[in-house]
């Protein structure tokens, strides 16, 4: 599952492929729509959540609000279930379904971080990510990355700083779960369930506010 951007995704996979997803955009409702997508994508594959051997999550990068949401909800099944919870990239998960759409690299992966910002990185190919993911202004980077293919929402915002736009736009929870599955078959270690901000969130308690007292 993924709720870094602002599509909630849900997938199962059997190991070997995807056996059921679901995808909604809506960057206001990720604590209504995660729980209800779940029981959409069991009821789908015929099989109930007890049968689930282990849990992938997006770590982001991803607003605060709806990136916690995925991560709270995959450490609940976790600790319910008694079976492993593995992080992902949300920005790797996006790189290699664009790898399977037939995009080929170097290329670089941008999400929406709101604020006239997104969140990025560099890939090599659509397995291999150069340094680790930033939060930036698009005309602060259009320079480093002129000339390569961008993928995401991100791109699409920003036009004039990323002519190369291409899809996926969102991360699909299919592409993680199989990244994820691949890395897992291959040995390699998946990151801890924890979230990748980047920056502090949005709501923060005022500063210098104003004590009052009883007379």
């Amino acid at each position: 599952m993924d709720t870094a951007t602002p599509a909630v995704t849900v997938a199962l996979h059997d190991g070997t492929s995807v056996i059921a997803s679901s995808g909604q955009v809506d960057a206001r409702r990720h604590g209504e729509l995660l729980l209800p997508a779940v029981d959409r994508v069991l009821a789908e594959a015929g099989t109930k959540l007890d049968a689930v051997t282990g849990v992938v999550v997006g770590v982001g990068p991803g607003p605060y609000t709806g990136l916690r949401v995925g991560l709270v909800t995959a450490a609940t099944f976790g600790s319910a279930l008694s079976v492993p919870v593995h992080g992902v990239c949300t920005l790797d998960g996006i790189a290699y379904a664009a790898g399977r759409d037939g995009l080929e690299g170097p290329f670089v992966v941008a999400t929406d971080a709101r604020r006239k910002e997104v969140y990025w990185a560099r890939y090599e190919d659509a397995r291999t990510r150069t340094g680790e993911p930033a939060v930036d202004r698009p005309a602060d980077i259009a320079e480093a990355v002129a000339g390569l293919p961008v993928v995401g929402a991100g791109a699409r915002l920003y036009p004039e700083s990323f002519p190369d736009a291409r899809g996926p736009e969102h991360v699909a929870a299919g592409a993680l779960a199989a990244l994820a599955a691949e890395r897992l078959a291959a040995g390699q270690e998946l990151l801890e369930p924890q979230p990748l901000y980047l920056r502090r969130p949005d709501a923060q308690v005022p500063k210098n506010y104003k004590v009052v007292t009883p007379k």
